[in-house]
């Protein structure tokens, strides 16, 4: 039997010059597995493949854990960034109209939202019915009733979730479109009754229970400490 390469010499200097480059390349060495697996015929139990292969698939669901845990890194760190801009947004204005304002316009569009109501419950029985773009007065209690929506439990700084039917209590008529939420409870101070920033959206999966809530709990606790600039 020859011993002379079937391969070019060309081919051949390059491999043994640089040998990582098939060790590196997965398809490559699957394919000169499996032509040794051949050659050893079937009867006999190659351990060393079977081990390969282990460890080959060992390193598939490492590389998509890696992944998975760069991409929610990623995502974070983009949110992190949202919630920023938006927080330095609302320091800007000066009075309460222009806050209101910047509120409906240029955070709800840093924050990607659809919509964004303020809620206040006050004790007051001459409520004004007119209800503006961002700001909706409601009586004691509501805030509490529309979180827990007949649920029983403490009420949480942010609640995530879905929203199937039409909700036009506060979204108004904007309601029908309103598929997810995300209520940040905030407190105005003993003097006060408690207040609450609701942020819609038309995406199903823009906010759910599942979802990590840090960066709202803490841009609630900005919104809050703003808001006592004018509300005390």
């Amino acid at each position: 039997m020859s011993n002379k390469p079937r391969m070019g010499n060309k081919l051949r200097e390059e491999i043994i010059a640089q040998p990582d480059v098939i060790l590196e390349d997965q398809d490559l060495m699957r394919a000169l597995v499996a032509a040794n697996e051949r050659a050893m015929g079937g009867n006999i139990v190659d351990l060393r493949g079977v081990a390969m292969k282990q460890l080959e698939a060992r390193l598939e669901r490492l590389e998509d854990t890696h992944k998975c845990v760069i991409a929610a890194a990623y995502e974070n760190l983009a949110g992190a960034n949202q919630v920023h801009r938006a927080i330095l947004r609302m320091l800007e204005p000066v009075e309460l109209d222009e806050f209101f304002k910047v509120l409906s316009s240029d955070i709800a569009a840093i924050l990607r939202v659809d919509i964004m109501r303020l809620i206040l419950e006050t004790g007051h029985e001459d409520i004004d019915p007119a209800q503006g773009d961002v700001l909706s007065i409601t009586k004691p209690g509501f805030i509490e009733d529309y979180l827990k929506v007949g649920r029983r439990g403490p009420v949480r700084q942010v609640t995530l979730r879905k929203i199937r039917d039409e909700n036009a209590q506060i979204y108004g008529d904007k309601g029908a479109t309103i598929r997810s939420e995300a209520c940040l409870l905030f407190d105005l101070g003993d003097e006060n009754l408690p207040g609450m920033l609701a942020l819609g959206s038309r995406d199903a999966q823009m906010f759910y229970p599942q979802q990590g809530s840090d960066l709202l709990v803490f841009f609630a606790g900005v919104f809050e400490r703003i808001l006592h600039r004018w509300i005390r």
